[in-house]
């Protein structure tokens, strides 16, 4: 499902009110969740988002379109990338750690692919809305949002992504602006409202990329509640904090034991789920996720994350281990359900339409869930139960029983 589809998704039943970053911070936790909410005529419970306490042990469960925008730096022709050398790591590999800027904070990477990372922003002067939230904070979101811009905290969902040499193109960014920045050649622009490219832009939709190593670029991300914060001389004051680091494997807390043919890994999460849903749910506690795709997705020519490009994942399937409370159906310890695609009402939501597994721990506190995505998915509930009673869950507190990716994700 392309991610601008999860933000009309979302926003179907909102309260009267400008759908801008109010959508796009929900749209991959509440998303998610709606997703999962279309298997509730299979048994599935009401909504469950509270935040839980404590850890818990899963046993083995089974065998743009854009206006431009001023420079940030008047623009001389840019010199190479010069600093600390980039090492050639392997997909699924995290090669750099959080760093602070000014105001702005990058958090470490969760979330890697074939072709980047990714890490969540923060900022001092913004609220960043992705932790679990109560059914009456999720009722009462709309006013919470209007409230944090009254007391001068608006909303921000903000991400940076790393992107693999060769992978980044910044030519095909729409109305994009040529800059320099601390010696770096750089691109800025304005983004649409909602990430929908037919729809108008946003001052508070920003994109600024620039070129951290050779034919290497690294993009930020912003969608702000203020249209002036982040600014983009604010965003371009990432550029000097990116340094590579020591190239660490990126772990999940489980091991594949079948797969269909032709599926091949795309992204996971680490510490979350996979792909900007794990971005927009960075702080839920979940443990990990992947993505997989019928075959493989262009790992060159990308100007954003899968997800927010159009027609990107369109087939495949996600595995998710997460806490319960993250889970739409209410927990069944030690059971494990499938439900049947949804239908029609579902497609007509964009809710995707293929089968649905959930494994649960014993004590109930966790669950291991394989769903198929996109809208032209064609996994019958048979191949997606055997995917998922062939995955074995780690120790989900304990990290050294994680397995990295690149060996975890295939059989």
């Amino acid at each position: 499902m392309r991610l601008h589809d999860l933000v009309d998704a979302v926003t179907g039943d909102e309260p009267p009110m400008s759908r801008t970053i109010d959508d796009i911070i929900t749209a991959g936790r509440r998303a998610e969740r709606r997703r999962r909410a279309g298997f509730a005529s299979a048994g599935a419970a009401g909504l469950v988002v509270a935040v839980v306490a404590g850890a818990f042990v899963v046993p083995t469960l089974g065998a743009e379109q854009s206006s431009p925008a001023a420079p940030v730096v008047a623009g001389a022709a840019a010199s190479k990338p010069a600093g600390a050398e980039w090492p050639d790591a392997a997909p699924f590999t995290f090669t750099f750690t959080g760093y602070d800027a000014g105001t702005l904070h990058v958090q470490d990477p969760i979330v890697a692919s074939t072709a980047y990372q990714i890490a969540a922003v923060y900022s001092d002067g913004h609220t960043s809305n992705d932790k679990p939230m109560t059914r009456q904070e999720v009722e009462e979101q709309g006013d919470e949002f209007l409230r944090n811009r009254e007391n001068g905290k608006p909303a921000l969902w903000a991400y940076l992504t790393v992107y693999r040499p060769g992978a980044f193109d910044p030519t095909k960014i729409k109305d994009g602006t040529n800059v320099t920045v601390a010696g770096r050649r750089a691109v800025q622009a304005t983004l649409p409202v909602g990430l929908d490219p037919q729809r108008p832009v946003d001052g508070g939709n920003k994109l600024f990329a620039w070129e951290y190593a050779d034919n290497a670029w690294a993009a930020v991300t912003s969608y702000s509640g203020d249209k002036a914060t982040p600014s983009f001389e604010e965003l371009g004051g990432l550029v000097e904090g990116l340094k590579p680091s020591r190239p660490t494997p990126a772990l999940v807390p489980f091991t594949v034991g079948y797969l269909p043919d032709g599926y091949v890994p795309l992204q996971i999460g680490t510490h979350t789920t996979a792909g900007l849903g794990g971005i927009a749910t960075a702080r839920a506690g979940d443990y990990g996720g992947a993505t997989y795709t019928k075959s493989a997705m262009p790992t060159t020519g990308l100007t954003a994350p899968y997800e927010a490009a159009e027609g990107a994942i369109t087939d495949g399937f996600r595995i998710s281990v997460i806490l319960s409370t993250s889970a739409n159906q209410s927990p069944e310890p030690s059971a494990t359900r499938c439900y049947q695609p949804p239908g029609a009402r579902a497609r007509d939501q964009g809710l995707g339409v293929g089968a649905f597994c959930n494994i649960w721990s014993a004590d109930g506190k966790a669950v291991l869930q394989v769903s198929a995505t996109g809208l032209d998915n064609e996994l019958p509930q048979a191949e997606v139960e055997k995917i998922a009673k062939g995955i074995t869950v780690a120790d989900v507190t304990d990290e050294s029983t994680w397995t990295p990716a690149a060996t975890a994700l295939r059989p």
